[in-house]
């Protein structure tokens, strides 16, 4: 780690493990990112964790269309065959994920099912303590990305998030990763666009501080530019009326919009910056009343981001070398409640897509009748997932990392 990026994270985190979750909320910003570029070996891979908070619900996203305990359990939730986009006569994707069907089609999207840990925790934060600390047992106080930055010389920049703070996921016992902030400021009424841009201006003479003041104030307007160009080129039907961000929901999620989030991974990732990996969010899946409309809105906009990233990772050899994760912290009860929602549930689906990614199914699907209490019984270890990442992607060795776990999900890269 260069002295600059050291003193940095030890002023602003002054402590580590848990503590070091604060670390990066404001400590970093997009220039010191974009200030790596071309340090990275041009080979190497680069993962991209997206995070459902809030439990979606695994079966109104991969549905079991063909069995029939499907329908029974959720009658009024459950969606017609006709509805369904078909991924075999089973199974088929909710109608709101159109643009990863196509996907599936040409074999760019991989769906691990039935994922899971022993001894299920249907809390939203324990859960998501456990999948941040990939510690089931007893979840710890270093998330299981943060043990890679730490075995990975503990720069801050190799690990990214583009949320509101710094998840734990990011959380090493040594260092921790970068969060950079990328909601919107807002300046105050009058200031002229002559008068901000000098306000972003190196001046002659000055001090290094007020040098360095300078410098991030044009960060922050870079940043604000680039969202604004991102919701402007939003579709209109899925904007806020008002024009304002959504804010983060209870169970967590960023504020800014996912493909806002992604479009500065996308711009990272094509400069060549030394990130391996990147943290971003979308929330509100916490659906137990009136589901449908509300997941298949939130679906939609998952789905418009990853493809629309996709597509552009395509385009450069780089963003062939970028694979995306995606996972929530549970799904939800095989039955519906008596509001028209389901409640948490456990095991559920991980989707993965890029040039990388071996296209298809990954694992056994859970029984929708053989039941623990009413919940699915997971198929897949969530920690099989982590150390092919970690292997396949990162190129790291998973066993110091997740605790010798020897289990992989097979020919998934």
């Amino acid at each position: 780690m260069d002295t600059l990026t050291r003193r940095r994270f030890l002023l602003t985190s002054g402590v580590v493990g848990a503590g070091a979750l604060a670390a990066g909320a404001g400590a970093y910003s997009l220039r010191d990112l974009l200030d790596t570029s071309g340090d990275r070996d041009p080979q190497a891979r680069t993962l991209v964790l997206v995070t459902l908070y809030g439990g979606n619900d695994g079966l109104n996203t991969v549905i079991p269309y063909g069995d029939p305990a499907y329908r029974a359990a959720r009658p009024e939730l459950a969606y017609p065959d006709g509805e369904v986009l078909r991924l075999d006569d089973d199974f088929g994707l909710n109608p709101a994920l159109a643009g990863l069907h196509q996907r599936w089609s040409g074999g760019g999207l991989a769906i691990v099912r039935g994922v899971g840990y022993p001894k299920p925790d249907r809390s939203h934060f324990r859960s998501m303590d456990i999948w941040h600390t990939a510690q089931p047992d007893r979840p710890g106080n270093t998330g299981w990305l943060g043990r890679w930055l730490d075995s990975a010389g503990g720069d801050p920049r190799l690990a990214v998030s583009f949320e509101p703070a710094l998840p734990p996921l990011l959380a090493g016992a040594q260092s921790a990763g970068a969060a950079v902030p990328v909601t919107e400021r807002k300046a105050a009424k009058g200031l002229s666009a002559e008068t901000l841009a000098a306000l972003a201006a190196a001046q002659a003479g000055e001090s290094a501080a007020r040098s360095r003041a300078a410098a991030c104030f044009a960060d922050l307007r870079s940043v604000d530019e680039m969202i604004r160009q991102v919701r402007d080129a939003a579709d209109p039907d899925t904007a806020d009326p008002d024009g304002e961000q959504a804010p983060a929901t209870a169970t967590g999620g960023a504020r800014t919009p996912l493909d806002a989030q992604l479009d500065l991974v996308a711009q990272c990732v094509e400069a060549g910056v030394s990130t391996r990996a990147f943290s971003v969010s979308l929330g509100g899946f916490d659906t137990h009343a009136d589901e449908k409309q509300l997941q298949a809105v939130l679906l939609g906009q998952l789905d418009r981001a990853l493809t629309g990233f996709a597509d552009r990772m395509s385009r450069t050899e780089a963003g062939r070398k970028v694979v995306v994760a995606v996972y929530s912290e549970f799904g939800r009860r095989v039955r519906a409640n008596a509001s028209d929602g389901t409640d948490h549930g456990t095991a559920s689906d991980v989707l993965l897509l890029g040039a990388g990614v071996r296209g298809g199914w990954h694992g056994a699907a859970p029984s929708l009748t053989d039941l623990d209490d009413g919940d699915l019984k997971f198929t897949t270890d969530f920690r099989d997932v982590y150390a092919t990442l970690l292997e396949r992607v990162l190129d790291t060795d998973p066993g110091p990392i997740l605790a010798d776990w020897r289990g992989r999900v097979d020919n998934l890269l």
